[in-house]
Formats: structure tokens, C-alpha cells, sequence
């Protein structure tokens, strides 16, 4: 009887049949190009070096004395086999190959985890709140730029209409709440709200906390986790909800000033295990105080974000 491979493992078998022979031809390509620059101990040798570079050895010499620089960016590791192999067909990394800037953390800080070691400059608009919150910022679409406050629970209502009338497309927005005992804490939504019932997902966001935060530290700054989904769910008929149980205000009528908060499954814990973002044995607060700031753009820029992402790629 005949052996038959599978197809899906044909494919699998020359794949790596290709890279090995892509790995040999750049070992050999390597040693060659090694020799002939060595001093030539014999005519064939003289006589490949010379054919190598077009019978221009003042050219040659050049070459070897300077060594083309290859764009690094720490994005990358160099001694990497699939960057070997890539670079032995498409020569060293440039800047801007082709004339196009490179996909990175300055030009799309969002598309990284929150930082929690460095913290943003002022901003000269900034009030008093607007300065607390600002150092939080670092690394996100609102790091310079002017802020607003769009929503303030105790002048626009405690509910989820007047939440989401203040706030729907406008872009990223930071919530600050203060609870009853003086706790101020709260979230950076990069997705911003649309109130389509969507769960918008974002590893840019991020929780934070300025009680006790780690020495040398503003605040404490706690990442997502669990990749990007569900980094905020934007349901109309709830305020801020980032995961499902991490910092959760639902506007219940029976208690409009609740807020939950269940830290693990999308939002990092504190360093010390505590699974609550407003401390320890405290799964639940009463706020009396809540705000959204968001950012000032002006009549004709474009606001990220202001509308639903039915096929966002997380």
C-alpha cells in the first residue's frame, strides 16, 4: 500500500524545506563573501573578487572599511533566524523604507500596554483635577493635548442616559471617581463610547488608584490583561464598565452611586493579590463624586474613535 502524507503536512514539510535551504544559502553567501575579501592567495580568487566588484577595487576597499548602519529600534532581535533569513533577501532595515514611516510605540503609543513607570509633562491648560490625573497620561492620544470635563455626575444626572449624552463619541475619556471615604480612583478608556453595546477592546487601557501608591510612584497604575477585548463595555444602559467586573458603575436605580470592582481576569491586580481596585475586603463603594475628561480637538480634526467597530481585529 502506498504512504500518503497529508496535504496540510505537505505544505508543513516545504515550508521548512524552504527555510532550510534559505538558511544554507545565507551561510554560504556569509563564508563567501568572507573569503574573497580576505588577501587573495591565488588568481581564481583575484579573479572572483575582481568579477564580485566589477573590477572597481577602490570600491571594494571602501566597502570593507565601512559597514552600511542598520536601523535599529529595539522593536527586533538582529540575531533572530527569520530576521537573518529576510534580511539576506531584502537587505538591512531602513528607517523609512520607501519613504514610510515605521510602525511604532511614538507614532501609535496605544497600540502598547499602559506604562506604569513614567508619567506625562503638565499641560499649561490643565486645572487642578486635570493636573492630578495628568501624569497618568503618558503614552496615550491624550498625552498633550488639552483636556475637558465632559461629564459631572452630580451637575448632568446619576443615570445612564445623561451619561451617555454627555460622553458618546467624543473619543478616549478618563473617568475619575471619588469615593464616599475620599478614595480617588478610576480608568483610561482609549475606545471612548459610542453606546452601541459593544465590548471595545484596547491594551492601552488601564486602571488606576492614588492611594498608597509604590514609593517613587504618583499613583498606582494597574494594566489589562488578558490581551485587548473587553476593555470596556459600552452598553447603553450603563455608565462606566471596564471589563465585566473590574471598575463597574451600573446607574441602578435603586442605588445610582454603586460602583463594583472585581480586579484578575481584566485588569491586573495590586502587586500584594488585593482583587479590588478600591482596596482590600471592599468589592463595592458609594461614589459622591464621578467626572469624565476627555480631550479638545479642534472644528476640523479628526476624533478617533467616535463611532462602532464591528470588525475590529483584537
Amino acid at each position: 500500500m502506498a504512504f500518503c502524507v497529508p496535504f496540510g503536512w505537505s505544505v508543513v514539510f516545504l515550508q521548512l524545506a524552504f527555510v532550510g535551504h534559505a538558511f544554507m544559502l545565507f551561510h554560504d553567501h556569509k563564508e563567501f563573501r568572507m573569503k574573497i575579501r580576505e588577501k587573495p592567495d591565488s588568481l581564481t580568487q583575484l579573479q572572483l573578487n575582481n568579477f564580485f566588484n566589477f573590477n572597481k577595487p577602490e570600491e571594494r576597499k571602501a566597502e570593507e572599511d565601512t559597514e552600511e548602519e542598520e536601523f535599529t529600534d529595539g522593536s527586533y532581535d538582529a540575531e533572530d533566524p527569520v530576521e537573518k533569513v529576510f534580511g539576506f533577501f531584502f537587505g538591512k532595515r531602513e528607517e523609512e523604507p520607501m519613504g514610510m514611516k515605521r510602525f511604532g510605540r511614538e507614532r501609535f503609543p496605544e497600540q502598547y500596554p499602559a506604562t506604569t513607570t513614567e508619567w506625562a509633562e503638565p499641560v499649561a491648560s490643565d486645572d487642578t483635577q486635570m493636573a492630578k490625573i495628568r501624569p497618568l497620561l503618558k503614552n496615550t492620544n491624550l498625552e498633550d493635548r488639552g483636556l475637558k470635563l465632559t461629564y459631572d455626575a452630580n451637575r448632568d444626572g446619576w443615570n445612564a442616559n445623561a451619561f451617555h449624552n454627555k460622553v458618546d463619541r467624543l473619543g478616549g475619556g478618563v473617568v475619575v471617581c471619588t469615593t464616599t471615604s475620599g478614595l480617588v480612583c478610576g480608568g483610561y478608556n482609549p475606545k471612548g463610547w459610542v453606546g452601541y453595546g459593544e465590548a471595545r477592546g484596547s491594551i492601552a487601557a488601564f486602571l488606576y488608584s492614588f492611594d498608597n501608591p509604590p514609593p517613587g510612584m504618583i499613583a498606582t497604575k494597574l494594566r489589562k490583561v488578558g490581551g485587548p477585548a473587553l476593555a470596556q463595555q459600552d452598553l447603553p444602559e450603563l455608565g462606566p464598565s471596564f471589563g465585566a467586573d473590574s471598575l463597574v458603575i451600573p446607574f441602578a436605580k435603586e442605588n445610582p452611586k454603586l460602583a463594583r470592582s472585581k480586579l484578575g481576569s481584566y485588569y491586573e491586580r495590586y502587586e500584594d493579590g488585593t482583587n479590588s481596585l478600591f482596596g482590600k475586603s471592599k468589592a463595592s463603594v458609594q461614589l459622591k463624586d464621578l467626572k469624565v475628561y476627555h480631550g479638545v480637538y479642534g472644528p476640523d480634526e479628526y476624533i478617533p474613535f467616535t463611532d462602532a467597530e464591528p470588525f475590529a481585529l483584537y
